[in-house]
């Protein structure tokens, strides 16, 4: 035999290579899988939240690879954006491709098929009857018309041939799935920040990152009013006004500018029996210059107020620069001075001189209830209202800052009444708390006269000698200097370090400075020594002839042990609250999403096609009528595109239904 020469096929062109991949359904799945996957992501990692949180959270090294993956912004990274712009594309491909074929398969009745193709479908059956082609054919035809399908004879070389088809819009329910997918990504881009990815690669905008007012925000940083999308956040006090929103991003913020003036006319929150907030709502004037008036209504969480397309919620809230009138009693060098007072409102910053001590005083927040967990007890389910609280932050010149939080009205430990002040070093540590003891006056003068004759050398040493002498005086040599000046010293040192790092500092001088064969007798001797000296210098402004009671010894337990942690407090001073101005700020959230229309056409789009793929199945029977010695010999077949198992019912209905009024019974 010789070789046959079969041409070879031609190469198909880039452009069309590109466009079949594009249409192409393994694309469109790994698109939608690696969304699947990004919403994921997106709903486990919360999302748009200060940088400083993610990196306190993840550490430096997996902040870096996170941020650079834009995993604290799923929704508005380049890749998602990219992979949303590409599923857009390749759906409308696809729809491109097959949507002629799916229209005309919709009415087209598929009179081509062959006899063979009839006898090797799942569903078939074969019958003779006595009667005439013609007769047959019409009896056929009136029954298939009758169960609702379309049917069209056609003449074949080996009979007639009868196609009926129902449920042919099923093909709808594909292009407007295919179609819905097009039209939420597409509302989806729309409301994407799309705009304000393109502006800052281009330079034309710029994150802010300084804590400025938002008439200071430079204008490369602002947003005008347009159709872009956008969700941000403003905190508004009572009587203020506002017209622009913070759009926060990466470390910083953008500010969008309003078409409109917002006004907090009053702000109302109810609160629960345990002092807990139930609901809160605001009284709202929106101020437009194309509106005859302003608009004034209330709007609460789940209750927003709709303008123009923009959406103003109910969020949260916050102070709004609440009054705050403050004593700073020192616990430094200067305890005992009488306390300062001054004035200051939340968010003010203000440079403040402490002895040798320049620091910058931050107050950053009050709140009139505290409902929290009681740090007296092991069950962190107990809870009770600690009462009034501000927030500030110390700040060295250095830029290194503790924070903390003190509470108005003395708390409850043990039965004893306390000042309670919060500190920690970092927002990734929990607060440790500093207890000051309030005396019988319930104040801090007894604490204050208490710390100031500790810090006095004078009056240490004055103790320390009478001390030292009626030790002495229980000696058989007591003449010896050496011995007389050795044991004051002790005690001087005793009080200083105690001074300096509280009973730690005293016990770790134990440990390292005396000899260990020393150490298990003299260490409780030192102890005791310093507690001894604790004891007189708190006692010896008091008159002696009054016995001690048992509250003027828990005061003063109580009080050494504050003394003792002021290291770790690590602040010239103790501030308290003695008087305040409540001024509350609404946390409003406002978004404005111009493709939130397409969106709602795109999914009522998927419902319908969704709806017409389940419950419109499309249903195709075929009879061929061929003659045969003298009686009509019928072939008849069907198919169906789902719902296998209810097409088996159908299909032995519509045979026996058949086989009746063609006058043949008999099932085969």
């Amino acid at each position: 035999m010789s070789d046959v020469n079969v041409p070879p096929k031609p190469r198909q062109s880039f452009g069309r290579r590109l466009f079949l991949l594009l249409g192409s359904m393994d694309l469109a799945i790994t698109l939608l899988l690696v969304l699947a996957i990004a919403s994921v992501i997106g709903t486990v990692l919360q999302q748009n939240q200060p940088y400083a949180d993610y990196v306190i959270k993840f550490g430096p090294f997996w902040f870096d690879v996170f941020e650079t993956a834009g995993l604290y912004d799923v929704y508005s990274a380049l890749w998602f954006l990219l992979i949303l712009t590409l599923l857009v594309v390749s759906t409308t491909v696809c729809v491109i491709r097959n949507a002629p074929n799916m229209i005309k398969d919709m009415w087209q009745l598929r009179t081509q098929i062959r006899e063979k193709s009839l006898r090797v479908m799942h569903h078939n059956d074969q019958w003779s009857v006595a009667l005439t082609p013609d007769k047959t054919v019409e009896q056929l035809r009136a029954g298939l018309s009758d169960a609702g399908f379309r049917v069209r004879q056609t003449e074949k070389q080996e009979g007639q041939l009868l196609s009926a088809m129902k449920g042919g819009l099923n093909r709808l329910g594909y292009l407007f799935t295919h179609i819905a997918i097009i039209v939420i990504c597409v509302g989806g881009l729309l409301d994407s920040n799309l705009r304000i990815k393109f502006a800052e690669w281009q330079g034309d905008l710029k994150i802010e990152t300084r804590d400025l007012a938002s008439s200071d925000v430079p204008k490369e940083s602002r947003l005008t009013v347009g159709n872009q999308a956008f969700r941000g956040s403003i905190q508004i006090p009572e009587g203020r006004v506002a017209n622009v929103v913070f759009l926060p991003l990466k470390d910083g913020y953008l500010v969008q500018e309003l078409p409109f003036t917002l006004k907090v006319a009053d702000f109302r929150i109810e609160h629960y029996a345990t002092g807990q907030p139930k609901s809160f709502e605001t009284d709202l004037v929106l101020f437009d210059d194309t509106l005859p008036e302003p608009i004034k209504t209330t709007i609460s969480v789940n209750h927003p107020l709709i303008h123009k397309g923009y959406a103003i919620y109910q969020s949260s809230f916050a102070d709004g620069g609440s009054g705050l009138t403050l004593e700073a009693w020192p616990l430094d060098e200067r305890a005992g001075a009488a306390p300062e007072k001054f004035e200051g409102k939340v968010f003010e910053k203000r440079q403040m001189t402490w002895g040798e001590k320049e620091l910058r005083l931050e107050l950053n927040s009050f709140r009139p209830f505290n409902i929290n967990p009681d740090p007296t007890e092991d069950n962190p389910k107990n809870v009770r209202n600690f009462g009034p609280s501000f927030g500030f932050k110390l700040r060295s010149p250095t830029g290194e800052a503790r924070e903390y939080v003190n509470y108005m009205v003395p708390v409850m430990r043990e039965g004893r009444p306390f000042f309670l002040s919060g500190v920690r070093g970092s927002p990734a540590e929990e607060f440790g708390y500093l207890y000051l003891p309030v005396d019988r006056q319930g104040g801090m003068k007894a604490f204050n006269g208490y710390l100031q004759r500790l810090r006095d050398a004078e009056t240490v040493e004055v103790v320390a000698k009478q001390m030292m002498l009626e030790t002495l005086a229980q000696m058989s040599d007591t003449d010896s200097e050496r011995l007389q000046e050795s044991l004051q010293e002790t005690l001087q040192t005793l009080v200083t370090m105690f001074i300096r790092g509280g009973f730690t500092e005293v016990g770790h001088f134990i440990e390292t400075s005396l000899p260990e064969a020393q150490r298990e007798k003299l260490g409780p001797a030192y102890l005791s020594m310093l507690r001894e000296m604790l004891a007189r210098i708190y006692f010896m402004d008091q008159d002696q002839t009054q016995p001690v009671t048992e509250a003027e010894l828990l005061f003063l337990q109580d009080a050494a042990d504050a003394i003792g942690s002021l290291t770790r407090y690590g602040s010239p001073v103790y501030l308290s609250l003695k008087n305040y101005d409540h001024v509350q700020a609404s946390g409003l959230q406002i978004a404005k999403a111009p493709g939130k229309v397409t969106v709602y056409v795109g999914c009522t789009l998927l419902i319908l096609g969704v709806f017409i793929l389940f419950y419109l199945p499309q249903r195709r029977f075929w009879a061929l009528i061929k003659q045969k010695d003298g009686e009509s010999e019928i072939i008849f077949a069907g198919m169906s595109n789902r719902n296998p198992r209810d097409f088996d019912m159908l299909f032995d209905q519509m045979r026996t239904q058949l086989r009746q009024e063609t006058g043949n019974s008999d099932s085969q």
